[in-house]
């Protein structure tokens, strides 16, 4: 486990380098507490439509000969 110090800075409102430090451990799995109690059944479905797909290899090859042809 690492603790690092956060602080910020010399923002107090004196405006003399007073600063609030907090004591931050970092462990090293990610705390899932806010995933576990996510609720899926909230979310809103959507239908999407591909907007911008790629093109085929014959549009492809037609724009090619429309540039030779040129």
């Amino acid at each position: 486990m690492v603790e690092e110090t956060v602080g910020a800075g010399s923002g107090g409102p004196s405006g003399r380098g007073e600063g609030v430090y907090l004591l931050v451990k970092m462990s090293d799995k990610p705390d899932l507490s806010e995933v576990e109690k996510f609720d899926r059944s909230k979310l809103k479905k959507t239908n999407t439509e591909e907007k911008n797909t790629l093109p085929s290899k014959e549009t492809i090859q037609q724009e090619k000969d429309c540039v030779q042809t040129s």
